[in-house]
């Protein structure tokens, strides 16, 4: 007797550090992505869209190694080509901007999607997440980044995040620091990344890794970068000024360090991106100057932007960015500045949820078309045909039960809000009746008999077959 073909079975698992997004969470992001969408256009923004797969020598330069090229998701693809998935925009867009020759500039662009990353993935750290990106290409006028700067503001209080604060500060000032405090200038990205673990760490912690170094919470030992005392003591000075703070922190630096013409620029092209929000009336509430930024050592030449969400301090910044006026260059001679913010996407949603500002939505669907005579099918589904003319998304139960229970069951499993019902008296009476499950759900969430509920009718209406749309979009706050 000829044995079976067994069925090899596959585990059901995910990669490492990929998910799934549930049609809830997926729901919810595609309407905060929307949201976004329509602040960028009202501000000018025009969609992109490039490959997930760029060349690796876009994505790496053309002295990238094979070992480089394994920190990204990167293979050799056909033809030979060593090619990989993008682990941001920025570059994609360097790539097309010196690809269009007659493209008009400045060049104000969004794009969004997912990007992939070859890290250790962790709490809320993904090797897969999506990125919402804003630029301006083809400008060094200030304005450009009083543009990104107000744009940020208008995004957050689209969404109804009222507590927030976009701050902005200027690398250029930080690169005269580092003179002022005769540090030598190669040394100067290794003071740039202790100052950033100023808001985290806090100042003594960052003076202590100036200086010998320190013990950190988990007994581990940080080396510092052994600056003198004179050095350290003029990174306290700034550090004061900064953390501390004042009615006019950009006249405080200049006293500081107005003498060194890197810090003197910055501060002025500050002054004037200042001057330009105040002139669009952005809310300075949402928006200012502070001098403790560094972000990207490698990659920002000049002003730089982060926020805070001030009832969420600890998500760090969802909306970030800054002027990076070299990465063109890659691609050709021809220098071509740009400025730039980021969301990250995922994060911000996170953020959303637990400020309660959007909703977990369940069903597209408004309303369940409910079977109980399989004879009037026809009638059934003339209901659905209606209720989607009209703009009501709607969907017919096309499952095998018969069982009215079960049906109105599968609907409030999955978030519908409202249950159409008809037998065959009721379609020879010219009725209908609705089941109001948004008015049952407080009800219901409050006891444990749920299948009592499912069958009470003091939720549901029967009302004329005419008035079903009208009745329908009247509870669904539809015009």
């Amino acid at each position: 007797m000829a044995q079976k073909n067994k069925i090899k079975r596959v585990k059901p698992q995910l990669l490492k550090g990929f998910r799934d997004y549930p049609p809830d969470q997926q729901l919810a992001r595609e309407s905060m992505l929307t949201r976004i969408r329509t602040v960028f256009e009202r501000m000018g923004f025009l969609p992109l869209q490039t490959p997930s797969l760029e060349s690796a020598d876009v994505l790496l330069g053309s002295h990238y190694s094979e070992d480089s090229l394994a920190e990204l998701f990167g293979f050799t693809g056909p033809d030979e080509v060593d090619m990989a998935l993008r682990y941001e925009f920025t570059l994609s867009l360097a790539r097309y901007v010196a690809s269009q020759p007659n493209l008009a500039l400045p060049f104000r662009r969004y794009q969004y999607g997912n990007v992939w990353r070859v890290d250790k993935p962790g709490p809320g750290r993904f090797r897969e997440f999506m990125q919402f990106d804003i630029d301006i290409v083809g400008t060094r006028n200030t304005l450009a980044d009083a543009e990104i700067l107000a744009t940020m503001v208008s995004t957050f209080e689209e969404l109804g995040i009222e507590r927030f604060r976009v701050r902005y500060s200027n690398r250029k000032i930080l690169n005269g620091l580092v003179e002022w405090a005769g540090i030598p200038a190669d040394r100067g990205p290794d003071v740039m990344r202790v100052i950033d673990k100023l808001e985290k760490q806090g100042k003594e912690a960052v003076l202590l890794e100036l200086g010998s170094g320190r013990t950190d919470t988990s007994g581990d030992r940080i080396p510092g970068l052994d600056l003198s005392e004179s050095q350290i003591g003029a990174m306290e000075e700034f550090l004061d000024m900064a953390v501390l703070g004042s009615d006019d922190p950009l006249a405080a630096a200049e006293t500081l360090l107005g003498d060194m013409p890197a810090s003197q620029e910055g501060i002025d092209e500050l002054r004037q991106i200042a001057g330009h929000l105040a002139h669009l009336e952005v809310n300075p509430d949402h928006v200012g100057v502070d001098l403790t930024i560094v972000r990207g050592l490698g990659y920002y030449t000049g002003p730089v932007y982060e926020t805070t969400l001030l009832d969420l301090p600890d998500y760090g910044s969802v909306f970030s960015g800054g002027r990076y006026d070299n990465l063109v260059d890659r691609f050709q001679s021809q220098s071509v500045p740009a400025v730039g913010s980021s969301i990250g996407v995922d994060r911000l949603l996170a953020a959303l949820i637990a400020l309660e500002k959007i909703k977990l939505p369940r069903a597209t669907s408004r309303a369940l078309v409910t079977v109980m005579d399989r004879q009037r099918l026809p009638d059934y589904l003339a209901i659905l045909k209606e209720l989607r003319a009209n703009g009501i998304p709607s969907e017919i139960f096309v499952g095998d039960t018969k069982n009215l229970t079960k049906q109105i069951k599968y609907g409030d499993k999955v978030g519908i809000p409202f249950a159409v019902i008809a037998g065959s008296d009721e379609f020879d009476a010219g009725q209908v009746t609705v089941k109001n499950m948004l008015a049952g759900a407080d009800v219901a969430a409050e006891t444990s008999d749920r299948e009592e509920w499912l069958k009470a009718e003091g939720f549901q209406e029967t009302i004329k077959r005419t008035d079903l749309v009208a009745y329908l979009k009247k509870h669904l706050g539809q015009p």
